[in-house]
Formats: structure tokens, sequence, C-alpha cells
């Protein structure tokens, strides 16, 4: 494909907001088969050990379903299990160092909360970045208030590269994001705690405010 971010729906796992019923790969799956294309595996707390058998699961579900796989942080899983990319946030190494490393091996997404860290980011290699967050959320409250979306706007309008806006995302605000200048959206519990993983899926696919992927 032309463009290696050819997706706008960035699906973050987080097991610990699984709904009852649902394991982490049950849910993955069913947000899959309502037509994510791209899955950030993000489960900060287990050990490499403990992270390689379900990014191995992963790898597997998400090549099922012609999606990309990126893991968070760990290039030696990223590289092991033959995922797609690799994702940077706030403590990981600069993101020049790990694209020396990787060469063109893995696309890199990177956490981003500023117009002068979107900046960096694709300055030092950087494929694509989520900013946020945008809305308020829990799981981002350690950032401080939401950035809204004038601040997404002027972030948009001068990045080089796809901005994916993160935090709060609902389906009822994915046209104004998309509108402000996003690529697409980043999420977790809007699909991960979803009981019905599947049709919540689609409803953001259903969505239609996606911008194409930039060129």
């Amino acid at each position: 494909m032309s463009n290696p971010i050819d997706f706008n729906l960035y699906l973050i796992t987080d097991r610990n907001q699984v709904a009852s019923g649902h394991t982490l790969l049950s849910t993955v799956e069913a947000a899959l088969q309502g037509g994510v294309k791209a899955v950030q595996l993000r489960e900060k707390d287990l050990s490499t050990t403990e992270l390689l058998p379900l990014a191995q699961e992963l790898r597997e579900l998400t090549r099922r379903y012609d999606a990309r796989l990126f893991i968070n942080d760990n290039i030696d899983i990223a590289l092991a299990v033959q995922a797609d990319g690799v994702h940077l946030g706030g403590h990981s190494k600069p993101t020049d160092v790990i694209r020396k490393k990787i060469g063109q091996k893995l696309l890199i997404g990177v956490s981003t909360h500023s117009k002068a860290e979107i900046k960096l980011a694709a300055e030092q290699g950087a494929d694509f970045v989520t900013f946020g967050p945008v809305y308020a959320t829990p799981s981002k409250a350690e950032y401080g208030a939401p950035q809204g979306l004038d601040k997404l706007t002027d972030a948009c309008r001068d990045s080089s590269i796809p901005v994916f806006a993160l935090g709060g995302i609902t389906p009822s605000r994915v046209s104004a994001v998309c509108q402000a200048g996003a690529s697409g959206v980043a999420l977790i519990s809007a699909i991960i705690s979803s009981s019905d993983p599947r049709a919540a899926a689609e409803t953001f696919v259903a969505c239609g405010y996606y911008d194409q992927a930039v060129e």
C-alpha cells in the first residue's frame, strides 16, 4: 500500500476494562469483525514473558482480519512477532533512537500532547501520532485538562504526519475531531469496555467522517 497509515480507527487494549463475559482476545476479535484495522497491544503491567504469548495470539488474529498490530514500547516483542509497528510513549526512548535501531522494519506511532511534541516526533521519524486527551477521560487524567478542539485543530494544521485524536472519543464526537483535521481516532474504553465490542466498532466505522489517508 502506498500509505502505511491505511487505517483511521486505532484500538488500544486494556484487559482490565474488558466487559464481563469477555476476554481481551475475544473482545479484540469482535472489534476486528466490526471493522477495526489497527490494534495497539498496551498492557504495560505485564512482563516480557507474559506479554509475548499475548502478542503472538494478537498477531495471528490481526493477520486473519488483515489488520495492523502495534506493540506498545517493546521493540523486541514487536520484531519477534512480526508486528507492523511499535508505539512510543512519554517514557520510551526517543523516536530517532528507535528509528535508527529498527530502520524501516516497523512503523512508529508516538503519543503526543502538544504541537512541539508532534513536530519533534515527525522530525525524528514517526509515521503518525496520537494527540490528546482531546476530551476529558479518566484514563488520561494524569495529563491534565483536556486539550479541546481548538488545540487539536492547531496541531493538525501544522502536522506533516497523520494525527489521531485520543481521549474521550465517542461516536458522536468523531465528526468534530475529523473536521478539526484529525486523520482518525484512537480509543480504548468505547470498544474495549463494551458488552458488544463488534457493534461498538461497527458504530465507529460507520461514522463516515474520517479523512482519507494522508498522501
